[in-house]
């Protein structure tokens, strides 16, 4: 996953898809300086990760955000560090107000 998430490009496309599923012609439209060939590589590549949730209907093939893996992330590594420094912060707020 986190090679996956290494790519600007693929991190843009999952902003893109925290906002609304999108099809595949919608992503390649809002990356004009790829080809649809290399947009499809890097939603195959967010899709290995489990990044990414495909559904095809007929001809369209929508793609949807897959927020579980990146909230596993946070539990497991980010929410521990940011409850520290939530803590830090505020005794570094305490002792400016006692001074």
């Amino acid at each position: 996953m986190f090679k996956a998430l290494a790519d600007g490009r693929r991190r843009r496309m999952l902003d893109l898809l925290r906002d609304a599923p999108r099809t595949t012609g919608d992503l390649c439209a809002a990356f004009p300086k790829l080809n649809r060939c290399t947009v499809m590589q890097h939603l195959g590549v967010l899709e290995r990760a489990g990044l990414v949730i495909v559904k095809r209907e007929g001809r369209l093939r929508w793609n949807y955000i897959n927020p579980l893996p990146i909230k596993a992330i946070h539990d497991r590594w980010i929410a521990s560090h940011a409850r520290n420094a939530v803590g830090v912060l505020a005794r570094m707020k305490r002792a400016m107000e006692e001074d």
